[in-house]
């Protein structure tokens, strides 16, 4: 299910490098005694850098940048590699875009941690992790129309962790990893986003792990572009939103097909929320939308309260769906549960579904795709019934903020961890979630 993408700029201010008497000076020129070999240092912010990126300046690969509370109004970029940037206290220290700035903080090193703290109202996104620079700005992008990404000039950014970070009331995403690989986002809250909460995009292979995350009243909960697996989207709560989740390939990006995602163990509910930014292509009321994607698992998700639809396999352009696999979830209270709806040009194949299925498009799609004998429907002709025009949106500023949510574990003591591939997810590990999975990190708080 492609959706517009909005152009992407970023203006970095100028960092003032302050030299205090209780840290070392920012790095002068080589050779300068600053450039000695030393151990693994904490900077703390501000008692001995005034702002987060005068720290990020001196910073030298796995030193922690400490955060302590307060509003901190600045785009934060972390150019230094097996940095660790952590707040203090996750609901307290706030990188602050007052509506006027593009982005939060920007990652394009290796190795990186990003971990308890807030960014909100920034015009575009609230973390941004990509390999992809554009210029000087940083900015993650597949295509503007007219250039694509070259791997080689560009290649992706290898290891990085997003973890304990509240996203609220960005212009475009609030978790965005970008032409990135090997990373985790995990235990992340993402609300008013007016694109999706928490993205993925552009990696083949990408080895990243979406785990533990609660995305709500953004227009999309989770979007997966054109990043194929290994890939594991687990134990997440997607609810509230305008679209649960939609995973798809986009010729507006590079590395299409999308292929490999394994989906399980989320709770994707009741995604047809008034209250959140309108989607750029008015998508309103399903729950998972899969478009020209290949071979993805989906697997003892549970997926309720949709108006439309629960979930929709579809094409885009002239990409087919192709080898989906939809067994044992749970569906309840849909309009729809599942609607194949291919078209003729890219009718799909090898595609299968099991597990209770009540009412669907076409009405034999129980039957006439189960698994294992993955026989697909005659193509086109198939719609989703007409359904009440969605809600107009609300404009993203206006989003009501979060609940506060839970911190990092010893987050003002706790040395700095390295950043590690994932551990790869057996989706037969992966249990059904209960309704009230992350119940108390949700403004519904049900």
């Amino acid at each position: 299910m492609p959706v517009s993408r909005s152009p992407h700029r970023l203006r970095l201010g100028v960092a003032l490098l302050t030299c205090l008497a209780a840290t070392a000076c920012a790095a002068g020129p080589p050779g300068s005694a600053d450039d000695a070999p030393r151990g693994p240092l904490t900077i703390r912010v501000p008692a001995e850098a005034p702002t987060i990126t005068a720290a990020l300046e001196r910073a030298r690969p796995h030193d922690l940048v400490l955060v302590s509370p307060g509003s901190y109004r600045e785009t934060v970029r972390v150019r230094t590699p097996q940095v660790t940037l952590r707040g203090t206290d996750r609901n307290r220290v706030v990188v602050d875009g007052e509506g006027r700035r593009g982005n939060g903080i920007v990652v394009t090193a290796p190795g990186v941690t990003v971990e308890n703290l807030t960014v909100r109202s920034h015009l575009q996104n609230g973390v941004l992790v990509t390999g992809l620079e554009n210029g000087d700005e940083g900015i993650g992008r597949g295509s503007d129309g007219y250039h694509r990404l070259d791997p080689v000039a560009d290649p992706p950014l290898d290891g990085f962790r997003v973890r304990y970070v509240t996203a609220a009331s960005n212009g475009l995403y609030g978790i965005y990893a970008f032409n990135a690989r090997h990373g985790t986002i995990e235990d992340n809250y993402a609300s008013g986003s007016a694109d999706s909460g928490i993205y993925v995009g552009q990696c083949k292979p990408c080895g990243i792990l979406v785990r533990g995350n609660t995305a709500e009243r953004n227009a999309v909960g989770y979007e997966n572009t054109n990043a194929s697996g290994p890939l594991w989207i687990v134990g997440n709560r997607f609810t509230g939103n305008r679209v649960g989740m939609t995973i798809g390939s986009d010729y507006l990006e590079a590395l299409t097909p999308q292929a490999g995602a394994t989906v399980a163990g989320n709770l994707i509910a009741d995604n047809a929320a008034a209250d959140t930014p309108e989607q750029a292509d008015g998508g309103y009321g399903i729950g998972l939308g899969i478009a020209g994607g290949r071979d993805n698992g989906v697997t003892r998700n549970r997926i309720t309260g949709h108006p439309r639809a629960g979930m929709v396999l579809t094409s885009t352009e002239d990409l087919p769906p192709i080898g989906n696999m939809v067994t044992g979830n749970v569906f309840d209270a849909n309009a729809l549960d599942a609607a194949y709806l291919a078209s003729t040009h890219a009718p799909g194949s090898g595609n299968c579904f099991t597990g209770p299925i009540r009412r669907a498009v076409p009405e034999d799609l129980a039957t006439a795709m189960a698994c294992p004998g993955r026989t697909t429907p005659s193509p086109g002709g198939h719609t989703l019934s007409a359904t009440q025009p969605a809600p107009p949106g609300v404009p993203f500023l206006d989003v009501p903020l979060p609940p506060a949510q839970p911190q990092l574990p010893g987050a003002a003591t706790a040395p700095a961890t390295p950043v590690a591939a994932p551990t790869p997810v057996d989706p037969a590990n992966v249990t059904l979630p209960p309704p009230t999975l992350l119940a108390d990190r949700s403004r519904d708080r049900r």
